[in-house]
């Protein structure tokens, strides 16, 4: 698909051309919201419209469609009879199995096969927006969303179009995140953040150096056991198939900055910089101003898209179109995520 067919400044035409198509195959589609081209909802026209199946039908008009709107919302579907069937739909838009949740920056359960929980942090603490393993040199290109339980208050997952943050951003803090790229430090030691058993997978020192060497992961055994990893990964790029520049990074979570002032506070009085628990800098390990990671997050911020769950939805996003989050919530609350379609960020044509 050539660029000057997708992304929002094309959603007018490919709009109506949307509709055309998804309400002959029993399912209608216009935007969730009135200001925004995402997410694309997905609604069935009719009674008893077997969800796994039409996607099954309609695989590639999903793909074409989540790469202009980023995310697109199944609602008002009938109810799932199994996670199963979820893990399903996700295996189908991505075109194979669901990927396992290695090299873990946050806390997750498994649920069943390629399925996980959403990330385990308390009910009163905020996600911010970002893309799923920007931290990373390999990511999925599909993530599936499957609201169980809504909260009763709270709980949103708010998305943001990549593309549209990535223009945001001022050109001086682009070039040079650009040019450097991004320097992950994480340190893995007792009681401090994930285990690196959990994040690698393993109990097995030996593997967890195989995993770094094969990603490019520089590391260092610390006395006591703990362990200390450098990666430098991309700040940015084009998408492989649309050729739109995105923002893809996680600097405005992993940096210091991120953390509330009395937990960095603390942090920084017990710990020297290079041994917190996690940080970013720039590839080069100059450091990022605090202020310019601060104009980062006020752009994700002006391009944040909030709507309520609703107990059955489905949100299939397009991981480097689109960014999530999550918002504190009150009472119950079940989100399951599945992800799918492995890219490693250097390919130049990806289907």
């Amino acid at each position: 698909m050539s660029p000057n067919t997708t992304g929002p400044a094309a959603f007018g035409r490919r709009r109506r051309e949307s509709v055309s198509l998804l309400e002959s195959a029993r399912v209608t589609a216009e935007p969730l919201l009135p200001t925004s081209a995402t997410p694309l909802l997905l609604r069935p026209a009719m009674e008893g419209v077997n969800l796994p199946v039409w996607v099954e039908e309609n695989r590639d008009t999903i793909r074409e469609q989540l790469l202009t709107h980023g995310a697109v919302l199944f609602r008002g579907f009938s109810a799932l009879r199994e996670v199963s069937e979820f893990e399903h739909i996700i295996r189908c838009i991505g075109g194979g199995d669901l990927l396992s949740y290695s090299y873990a920056s946050t806390p997750r359960t498994q649920v069943s096969g390629g399925i996980y929980t959403s990330t385990e942090y308390p009910a009163d603490q905020e996600i911010r927006l970002h893309n799923e393993m920007a931290y990373a040199r390999r990511w999925p290109m599909k993530l599936g969303f499957y609201c169980i339980t809504a909260a009763s208050g709270g709980g949103e997952t708010p998305l943001a179009d990549s593309r549209l943050i990535y223009q945001r951003i001022p050109a001086r803090i682009r070039e040079r995140f650009e040019r450097l790229g991004v320097m992950y430090v994480r340190n893995y030691d007792e009681g401090l953040d994930l285990p690196w058993q959990n994040v690698f997978g393993t109990t097995e020192k030996s593997e967890a150096e195989e995993f770094c060497r094969g990603v490019g992961i520089e590391f260092e055994w610390k006395p006591g056991g703990g362990l200390r990893t450098r990666q430098v990964c991309q700040a940015a790029l084009a998408h492989p198939v649309t050729g739109e520049q995105v923002w893809f990074n996680q600097a405005h979570l992993f940096h210091v900055s991120s953390l509330a002032k009395n937990v960095r506070t603390s942090l920084l009085g017990t710990f020297a910089e290079e041994d917190l628990p996690r940080n970013a800098c720039y590839g080069d390990g100059s450091r990022i101003d605090p202020e310019d990671l601060d104009t980062i997050r006020q752009a994700f911020h002006e391009q944040e898209i909030v709507f309520p769950w609703c107990s059955g939805d489905i949100v299939v996003v397009e991981n480097m179109l689109a960014a999530h989050g999550r918002r504190p919530f009150s009472g119950p609350r079940r989100v399951v995520v599945g992800m799918a379609e492995q890219f490693d960020g250097t390919t130049a044509e990806h289907n």
